[in-house]
This record gives structure tokens, sequence and C-alpha cells, in this order.
């Protein structure tokens, strides 16, 4: 059995393959061919234990991500096994994957949800998930600017995301510009909505990936309102962790909205509708994202042709 480290995912996995591997997860998911297991938390001392999982016979892998929260900080472990022969493959130090496979899918749903042509992009928070989805839609996407709001920030770090975006990066006035922009991405800890909905322009696309908690939200009930289409990636874990949906005001009746990911993947649903429209993904992070870009990290180090 095999052990791939961070070091080792970042060398074997860009950000093009790990958005294409899960793609493909969640057309399996979509066509009923994958399962996933919701995230199960426990604590004790200050210290929270969380697991969740996914079986991918079309990817011929199954597995585990099981990770600590201690003060804030994460650390994460896969295991991951065949679903050809049940064998153990290999365990995975997990970080990267995390870091990787959030960004990817925020990629994946935009395809189906942001206008082709977005040149402005804010961002709340400049983080480590902050800056991967920065670097993965500034390529995906024709940025000419991305505005950064976050005072935590340094504008060195600034600097460096410039340069790894080959995008014009600023840091956010006061008052961020919300109603100027074309892609809104919040990838923060904070526990209330961070703008008014209402300074959403029309055909905005907004990412919230920034809490999997159901006390937290990054969304106010006015930008939950105006959006046409709401995705996710699993309903069920969806409704039971993401705040931003649970502390909703249950006159918005989201129900009728909202859309999992397999579905626009698969073209169940048609996903954007009009140029017109706000699009929202939220996403809280599901097993089946990390245990595809497990398997595709082992696949290429095994040098598999179909991981590669």
């Amino acid at each position: 059995m095999l052990h791939i480290n961070d070091a080792m995912v970042d060398e074997l996995v860009d950000a093009a393959a790990a958005q294409q591997v899960v793609r493909d997860a969640f057309a399996h998911f979509g066509r009923g061919e994958a399962a996933m297991q919701q995230r199960e938390r426990t604590e004790a001392g200050g210290v929270k234990l969380s697991t969740l999982g996914a079986v991918i016979p079309g990817q011929q892998v199954a597995g585990a991500k099981v990770y600590t929260t201690i003060a804030g900080r994460f650390d994460f472990v896969i295991l991951l096994f065949s679903t050809v022969d049940g064998r153990p493959l290999a365990t995975l130090e997990a970080n990267a994957i995390t870091r990787l496979r959030t960004a990817a899918s925020t990629v994946v749903a935009a395809a189906h949800l942001a206008r082709p042509d977005c040149r402005r992009m804010m961002l709340y928070g400049a983080g480590v998930q902050g800056q991967a989805h920065a670097r993965q839609l500034a390529r995906a996407y024709p940025l000419e600017r991305i505005i950064v709001s976050d005072p935590g920030a340094s504008d060195e770090l600034l600097r460096a995301m410039e340069d790894d975006c080959q995008v014009e990066v600023r840091r956010s006035p006061a008052r961020a510009p919300v109603e100027e922009s074309d892609i809104v991405v919040t990838a923060t800890r904070a526990r209330q909505p961070l703008f008014d909905g209402a300074r959403l322009a029309p055909g905005t696309f907004v990412a919230a990936i920034g809490s999997s908690l159901p006390d937290t939200r990054e969304l106010d009930d006015r930008a939950l309102a105006r959006a046409g289409l709401i995705a996710v990636e699993w309903l069920p874990q969806s409704r039971r962790e993401a705040g931003d949906l649970v502390l909703a005001d249950p006159a918005l009746d989201l129900g009728g909205r909202l859309v999992e990911l397999g579905a626009l993947v698969t073209g169940a649903h048609p996903g954007r509708r009009q140029a017109s429209e706000i699009t929202l993904y939220k996403a809280v992070g599901v097993g089946l994202e990390d245990v595809a870009l497990a398997g595709l990290a082992y696949q290429r180090l095994r040098g598999d042709s179909a991981g590669a």
C-alpha cells in the first residue's frame, strides 16, 4: 500500500485534471452509479474528528476522508480502496487534495452557471481556498480584474496572486464593488452575510464555499431570493450543513430552485437559462470530490493510463 503526501499530489495532479475527474465523478453520481457518505463529526475537549466518503465504481475507487479540527486548523487524510477487488490502495495526506477539489468543483459548477464572458471577479477571503479559486477561475474565464476583500491579505500576497493568475489583482475599497462583478466568490469563515444581495448585478455567478456549518452564512436572504438557480453538491448534506440554506427564511421556498451538481453535469438540468439570471453555487465539500482526486493521484503515480 502506497503513501502519497501533499507534495506528490501537487506534482501529480494539475487543476485541469482535477476539474475533469471531479466532473466525471459527479456524472457517475448524477446517473446513480456512485454513492456518498455524509460527513459525521465527533467532538471532545476542543478536538473535532470528521469523516466522509464515497464509492465510485466507474473510477474503480472507494474511500474515506478523515480529518481533525483543532483551534480552527484542519489536517486531512484519505484511505483509498479498489472497487475491483477491495484492496486498500493508498493513504494520502489530503491537504493538497482538499485545496484542489474545492476550486475544481466550483469551476465545474461555473461551466453551467456562469456566463462565458466573465471578466470581473470579487473575492472575499484570500486564504488557501480563496487563492485556489482565483487561480483556477482565472484560467477558466477571460478575467481582467480580481478585487480581493481580506483585511489580513498582505500587499506581497496580492502581488503573488497577480503573478500566479496573470490578472490584475487589487485590494477592495471599504465598500466592495459587488455590483461591478461578474463572479463573486466567498471563501471566508464569516458567521453573518458579507454583503447585501440587492447589490448583485444581473447575470452574476456567486460561489459560496467558505463554510460547511449550519449556523454560519456568507449570503443573505436577498441574494438567495434573487437567484434563479441554486446549485449544491448533494442535497441531503447541503440541507444539513449549508448555513446559507439552513438559516434562510422559509418563505423563500428554495426547494424549486435547488439543483444538484450531478444533474447539471449529466444535462438532466439545463443550468443557466439567460444572460441576466443570477446563479448561486453553495458548496460544503463532499466525499465524492476527495475520493475522485485521490484515485487520480494514485493512478498517475502508478502510471495508469486511465489516470493520465
